[in-house]
C-alpha cells in the first residue's frame, strides 16, 4: 500500500476527530478500513493519535472540558466500526481499568472525561457509575482481572471512601497486583500520601498517561 496514502486517511482520522466531528471519523474509519489499511493501524495513528494532541491541548488549557467530551464523542464512533476488525485480528487492549465516583458521590462529569481519555490510550474501561462501594470496586477488579482501580470523588464528605478502598485492597487477593489511583477537585498529592494510595493526578490526561503506564509495567 502507498505509505503518503495511508499517511493522508490516518492524519485526516486524527484531525477530524480533533475537531469533533463524529460523522467524519466514522465515515474515514470505514474508507480506511475499506482500503486495506490494518485496523491497528488506523487505532494507533488514527483515533488514538487524534485522542493524544486534544489530551496535551487539555493539559495546557488550548482546549477546555466541552470539546474534550465533543473529541471523545467522535472517537467513540470511530471505535464503533473499529472494534469488530480489531476483535477479528485478536488486537488486545493494553490493559484494564475500573473506574467509578466513590460511595455518597454522585457526580460523574470529571469521572466520564478520565474513562473517555483511558480509552483514547487503548485502554479498557470498565465504568462503575457513581456512588460505587468499596465491595463494588473490589469484585469488579477481581472480575475483569483489572490493572488499576480509579477512584474519584468531588465532596471533601466522600474522600474518606478512597481510603476505605486503599485500605480494603491492601487487606485483600489483590494488594500488589491492583494499582490504585485518586483523583478529584478536592483531592491532593498530601492526600494521596496519606492513604498510601499509587497515584494522584491533577486532571483527566495526566490519569490517562498514569493509568497506561501502570498497565504496561
Amino acid at each position: 500500500m502507498d505509505e503518503i496514502f495511508m499517511d493522508t486517511r490516518l492524519s485526516e482520522i486524527s484531525a477530524f476527530l480533533q475537531q469533533g466531528r463524529a460523522a467524519k471519523v466514522k465515515d474515514c474509519v470505514q474508507q480506511a478500513l475499506d482500503a486495506g489499511i490494518p485496523p491497528e493501524e488506523i487505532l494507533e495513528k488514527g483515533l488514538m493519535d487524534g485522542m493524544n494532541t486534544v489530551g496535551q491541548d487539555f493539559k495546557q488549557n488550548k482546549v477546555f472540558v466541552p470539546e474534550v467530551l465533543i473529541a471523545a464523542r467522535a472517537m467513540t464512533k470511530g471505535i464503533e466500526v473499529l472494534r469488530p476488525y480489531l476483535v477479528a485480528e485478536g488486537i488486545e487492549e493494553k490493559g484494564t481499568v475500573v473506574i467509578g465516583t466513590v460511595k455518597g458521590d454522585l457526580h460523574d462529569i470529571g469521572k466520564n472525561l478520565v474513562h473517555m481519555m483511558m480509552e483514547g490510550k487503548g485502554l479498557r474501561v470498565i465504568d462503575l457509575g457513581v456512588d460505587v462501594s468499596v465491595e463494588q470496586y473490589l469484585d469488579a477488579a477481581q472480575e475483569y482481572n483489572a490493572d488499576v482501580i480509579v477512584c474519584s470523588a468531588l465532596l471533601t464528605t466522600t474522600m474518606s471512601e478512597m481510603k476505605a478502598v486503599m485500605d480494603a485492597v491492601k487487606a485483600s487477593p489483590l494488594a500488589g497486583k491492583v494499582k490504585v489511583m485518586i483523583g478529584g477537585a478536592p483531592v491532593t498529592q498530601a492526600y494521596c500520601d496519606i492513604i498510601g494510595a499509587d497515584c494522584y493526578t491533577p486532571d483527566a490526561a495526566s490519569a490517562a498517561d498514569a493509568a497506561l503506564a501502570f498497565c504496561m509495567q
